[in-house]
C-alpha cells in the first residue's frame, strides 16, 4: 500500500504543478483588441449612388427632367430658359465621373450650374 500511495501523491503533485504552469501561461498571454476600422467620411462613388445624387440635385434645383437614360448615363432637363445636361460615366479605373452643364441666358440665372454642383455634392456627402 505504501508504494501505490506514493505514486498517487506524485500523480496529484504533477497534476497540481501542471495546473499551476498552465494557469501561469494563460495569465501571461496578451490579448490584443482589434483596432477600430478607419472609416472614410465619404463613401466612394458608385454609378448608382452618383446617378441618384445627380437626379436628386436636378430635383433640388427645380430642373424638370425631360429624359433620363441610365444605360448611357445621361440626364436632360430644363429649368425656365435653361437646358441642363448631366452625364454620369464610369471610367476605366472604376471611378465615376459626373459632368453638369447648363446653357441659357446667364442674366436669368447666373448661378444655376454652381447650385446644381453644390446640390450634387451635398447629396454625395461632400
Amino acid at each position: 500500500m505504501g508504494a501505490s500511495s506514493s505514486f498517487g501523491g506524485i500523480a496529484i503533485a504533477r497534476a497540481v504543478i501542471t495546473c499551476a504552469v498552465v494557469a501561469t501561461l494563460v495569465g501571461a498571454c496578451t490579448v490584443y483588441q482589434t483596432a477600430p476600422a478607419v472609416y472614410s467620411p465619404v463613401a466612394p462613388a458608385t454609378f448608382d449612388r452618383a446617378w441618384d445624387a445627380a437626379r436628386g440635385a436636378a430635383y433640388d434645383e427645380g430642373v424638370t427632367v425631360t429624359a433620363a437614360d441610365r444605360s448611357q448615363g445621361l440626364i436632360l432637363g430644363r429649368r425656365g430658359a435653361f437646358e441642363v445636361t448631366i452625364s454620369v460615366l464610369t471610367q476605366a479605373d472604376g471611378t465615376v465621373r459626373v459632368s453638369i452643364k447648363s446653357k441659357g441666358p446667364d442674366a436669368q440665372d447666373p448661378t444655376l450650374n454652381q447650385r446644381l454642383v453644390a446640390a450634387y455634392n451635398r447629396r454625395m456627402g461632400q
